[in-house]
């Protein structure tokens, strides 16, 4: 394989990005943890840096970059804001879902707000009958005078109470076989029918909002039919794969990477027996640990990403990726938490943040039980 490496306006696109970071999240981190509260106006500072659109064309208001620098931007945030990257992620469901399958007029409608942070997207496809089984979901969809009509709960979706434009998936029919049929529907925050439910109290990811979307005869029209009728299905578990699986890869990058910093520094700046902590055996094959999941990670993100912006199919590939960088971001957590002692269970520290971070997203995008049968799957075949 190939050595992995970035190009030198990726590298000034982290550097970039790792500076913003650092001036504009780093300090309201620990903030946004404990009230469970969305920095939108941080948000907006992100879409005019070109974080919300960063693959979305100039001609429509993107940087017009690609998928490796999406996740270089979700790296670099979840070092210190896994729940803010969390948002953004879910956003980048949404616009590329109406880049990839929108109408000429629905992209010239939407996506100039959308890619520069000006609106929120997000992408509802989970209920309470169909998470992992997308073909489980109730909520439907039908035809009347001109008009959809849609009724059905969501649930857990990401961006439910401030996504402005929503990527709603519903049953519309029966496929040649006799098998449930889905569509999606671009839904705009304000229409009458459709509304947020209740918000989930979440363990971890905290600087996102997730919760329920209600829809309530909600009416929208023909041009709000996204993709063709009865393609919902094929589209969301594309979006999930290209979008959803490698985000949330990036984002565990993030945190092992932060465990990895977190750890280094204490260990070099806490004494102990005479010496710094970082001098004892132990504590350095806890660090060796969290670098080796680190690198592994590194590898299988961006790797997949790139054989994914090649053409290739890549489901395992990423899979594998998301499944690695999430369980290993936990792996990491665990051990830096350890070698901090007393000082790791301290809020004091960000240290229990990343752990509570890294353990929900664990189910994000897929649980690692699915993901290990996306692998086999394939293998197998």
């Amino acid at each position: 394989m190939p050595e992995l490496k970035f190009t030198q306006s990726q590298e000034m696109l982290r550097k970039a990005v790792r500076e913003f970071v650092e001036k504009e999240v780093k300090p309201i981190a620990h903030r946004i943890d404990v009230e469970s509260s969305f920095p939108a106006d941080v948000f907006q500072k992100m879409g005019r840096l070109g974080f919300a659109g960063v693959f979305v064309p100039q001609t429509y208001g993107g940087a017009g970059l690609g998928q490796t620098e999406r996740a270089i931007i979700l790296e670099e945030l979840a070092r210190h804001a896994a729940g803010l990257a969390m948002a953004l992620m879910t956003h980048h469901l949404g616009v590329e879902a109406i880049l990839a399958y929108g109408t000429d007029e629905q992209k010239a409608k939407y996506l100039p707000d959308v890619a520069t942070g000006k609106k929120i997207s997000g992408l509802a496809v989970t209920e309470p009958t169909g998470g992992s089984d997308v073909a489980g979901q109730l909520a439907n969809a039908s035809r009347d005078n001109g008009h959809w009509v849609i009724n059905g709960r969501k649930c857990f979706i990401t961006n439910s109470s401030n996504a402005e434009v929503n990527i709603v998936t519903a049953r519309t029919g029966e496929d040649a076989k006799g098998r449930p049929a889905f569509s999606a529907f671009i839904v705009e925050s304000g229409m009458e029918g459709f509304s947020p439910g209740r918000e989930e109290d979440k363990l971890g990811l905290r600087g996102s909002s997730t919760g329920d979307l209600l829809l309530n005869n909600c009416r929208v029209g023909e041009g709000s039919l996204l993709g063709g009728e009865g393609n919902g299905m094929r589209m969301a578990l594309g979006l999930f794969t290209k979008i959803g699986r490698t985000g949330m890869a990036a984002i565990g990058l993030g945190i092992i990477r932060a465990c990895l910093e977190e750890g280094v520094k204490f260990a070099r700046e806490r004494v102990i027996y005479g010496k710094p902590l970082a001098k004892l055996q132990a504590i350095q094959f806890e660090i060796a640990q969290n670098r080796i999941d680190y690198e592994a990670a590194r590898l299988m993100t961006y790797h997949s990403i790139g054989l994914k912006e090649g053409g290739a199919g890549a489901d395992a590939e990423i899979a594998a990726a998301k499944y690695f960088a999430t369980e290993g971001a936990v792996r990491a957590a665990k051990r830096t938490m350890d070698l901090m002692g007393g000082y790791g269970v301290i809020n004091e520290y960000p240290v229990g943040r990343y752990l509570r971070d890294a353990l929900t997203t664990i189910s994000c995008g897929g649980t690692s039980h699915i993901m290990q049968i996306i692998v086999a799957g394939q293998t197998l075949n």
